[in-house]
């Protein structure tokens, strides 16, 4: 499992007062009202950023850091991926899970079959949809009750029934 979660990555800056315009990586892009700090990955360094400002503007967050105050303080920030502990995550309902989380978990079918790992979550309009890495191939598995059988997360294991027509 992972520690840190990513939310966000700097797309550009805004204005001249050093805010930055960030594209929401999270379910829900409110959570950023919430935040006090966040980790600026800028992938020559992590920095500890405390938020000052959030504004929306269209499908984008507008940030402004205690840190900065120009816009020519954050340019190096273009970019930079935006991540929290997991401690500042979101609180998850029952049979709720971080993608992060699912990624690598084994695949086994009802009957005990080994299918693959998860490498991947499509979030689709109507359900999540599991990429099973068989090697050559990929399985799609909906995320739905009629297919998730049980997620082991301390086994590292996901049972599910294969419904007829998904192989």
């Amino acid at each position: 499992m992972t520690d840190r979660f990513q939310i966000g990555v700097i797309t550009s800056t805004h204005g001249i007062r050093g805010e930055v315009k960030v594209y929401p990586t999270t379910d829900d892009a409110r959570r950023f009202k919430k935040l006090k700090t966040v980790t600026a990955d800028t992938g020559k360094e992590k920095l500890e950023l405390h938020v000052k400002s959030v504004k929306f503007f269209k499908q984008f967050v507008i940030l402004s850091f205690e840190e900065y105050d120009d816009i020519n303080e954050v340019e190096f920030l273009r970019k930079a991926s935006l991540t929290i502990d997991r401690s500042d995550a979101v609180a998850l309902g029952k049979d709720e899970y971080f993608v992060a989380d699912l990624i690598g978990l084994k695949c086994i079918s009802d009957t005990g079959e080994e299918l693959g790992e998860i490498k991947d979550v499509l979030e689709t309009g109507a359900n999540d949809v599991y990429v099973i890495d068989q090697g050559k191939n990929e399985l799609l598995i909906p995320a739905i009750k009629d297919c998730i059988i049980d997620v082991d997360m301390e086994a590292g294991v996901m049972r599910v029934h294969l419904m007829e027509g998904l192989i």
